[in-house]
């Protein structure tokens, strides 16, 4: 016997109340909450094997070969490839690139022997085959639905046995028993459990694509990235050809993993080198413009950072950042006015990571401050030298973690020096075929690249 309430759900939070309030009390957040229906299923069913508790030293623990997607980043990404009965979400901007994304991984399983359901819950199937034809992607294990209905995608999935199952979108399929409309947050957890059982039950890959708020949050209640395996996010400029698709979450390998790709005329190509493609059209010899190196996941990754300080209107400047946290820079500014004795309050300051990035690693903090330095002095940073470092409030140079990987990749690109934290030099022994150079304060490197300038 199935019994239906009403409660309360926080679209902030996703937390439930019996009754409606003004404010959640989870999160604080005012006029969020709205109603749903919670349906509880009284019926018993057959336990099986899976339902019985067992001695922790009887846990078969031998996992099924994963499935590759055809992409060997996209493989990186996921821990080595797809992991049978695994429910993955890939959040990002409209017209990003998300859906043709996925019409390019399932002709990959396709192709690797695999049967692929695509649930095309917004377009046609001949909208997505339009769009197939474009990408050249063919083949007879492609099998397309255009159903909203998750009674019917479960049906088809039955009939088809398929190994991995593409949705677009989980915001608007909808079980037609619950009075909540398509999108709602009762609507997006229904959807999101059972189609974590079905993953379950029947040992198929699922990938759901989910929208994003204008705050760049997966839409609906957050407990759906509690519940799925992996949390993926498309991200990137529209006006630019550069796509980053950045893990978050993964329960089977490491996160913050990224893999970059470019959008081109027969879809997106992942780039197997993205330091040499982030660091190519670089100019020789420019004011502002320094080399760093990031570590985002496992992988260090070389990127070219910008600065351009300019005059402002007096009592009024501008602190503007593309691809960089913007309370952070402001930071980094107030230390080189600080412990450096410079004015800048009237000075208009521009920074900017080109390609479409955005990068949180504060190994980039000495990159940002040289840079700074560079476009005041007007004086140009050696194109052979890579900056590496987080800067602290004193002024300081501290350690950054992954020290040998970026020494290696910066090495790997032919660049001949590295200036570094002194605890870095330290722990790492001297590499050959670059020179290594530690420093301590943000002054000792200013002095130094001033002598030698």
């Amino acid at each position: 016997m199935t019994k239906e309430k009403a409660v309360f759900a926080c679209e902030s939070c996703g937390a439930v109340f019996p009754k409606w309030m003004g404010r959640c009390t989870a999160c604080g957040v005012w006029s969020s909450l709205v109603e749903s229906i919670q349906k509880h299923d009284k019926q018993e069913r057959p336990s099986s094997p899976e339902d019985l508790a067992v001695p922790y030293a009887d846990v078969d623990v031998t996992t099924a070969d994963r499935i590759t997607t055809g992409f060997p980043e996209v493989d990186r990404l996921l821990g080595g490839g797809l992991v049978q009965g695994s429910l993955i979400l890939i959040g990002g901007d409209p017209g990003i690139g998300k859906s043709t994304l996925m019409l390019q991984v399932a002709d990959g399983f396709q192709k690797n022997g695999c049967t692929v359901l695509y649930v095309s819950a917004e377009e046609s199937a001949a909208q997505v085959k339009l769009r197939g034809q474009r990408l050249g992607i063919g083949g007879d294990r492609l099998f397309m639905l255009a159903n909203r209905e998750l009674d019917q995608v479960e049906s088809e999935v039955a009939r088809i046995k398929p190994g991995v199952v593409i949705l677009d979108s989980i915001q608007t399929v909808f079980d037609p028993e619950m009075m909540s409309a398509p999108g709602s947050m009762a609507q997006v957890r229904e959807a999101t459990n059972r189609l974590l059982r079905l993953a379950r039950e029947r040992g198929v890959a699922c990938f759901i694509i989910g929208h994003v708020t204008k705050d760049g949050a997966i839409a609906g209640p957050k407990s759906l990235e509690h519940m799925v395996d992996t949390v993926m996010y498309f991200e990137g400029d529209k006006q630019h050809s550069n796509r980053v698709l950045r893990v978050q979450k993964n329960r089977f390998g490491s996160v913050s993993e990224l893999c970059l790709f470019t959008m081109e005329e027969g879809g997106l190509v992942p780039v197997a080198n993205p330091s040499a493609a982030l660091l190519k059209e670089r100019p020789a010899g420019a004011i502002g413009s320094v080399v760093a190196c990031c570590i985002e996941g496992s992988q260090p990754l070389l990127l070219e950072v910008q600065a351009l300080v300019s005059s402002g209107v007096p009592g009024n400047p501008r602190r503007m950042t593309s691809g960089l946290d913007h309370s952070r820079a402001a930071m980094l500014l107030a230390v080189m006015e600080k412990r450096l004795d410079w004015q800048l309050g009237g000075e208009d300051v521009f920074l900017n990571i080109p390609g479409g990035l955005y990068v949180e690693d504060p190994g980039l903090d000495l990159a940002v401050v040289v840079a700074v330095w560079s476009s005041v002095r007007r004086r140009a940073v050696d194109g052979s030298t890579v900056i590496i470092g987080e800067v602290g409030l004193a002024g300081e140079i501290r350690a950054v973690s992954g020290c040998g990987k970026r020494i290696a990749e910066a090495r790997a690109l032919g660049f001949a020096r590295a200036l570094l934290p002194q605890n870095n030099v330290q722990r790492n022994q001297k590499p050959e075929g670059i020179e290594i150079i530690g420093f301590r304060h943000i002054r000792d490197v200013l002095e130094h690249l001033l002598a030698s300038s």
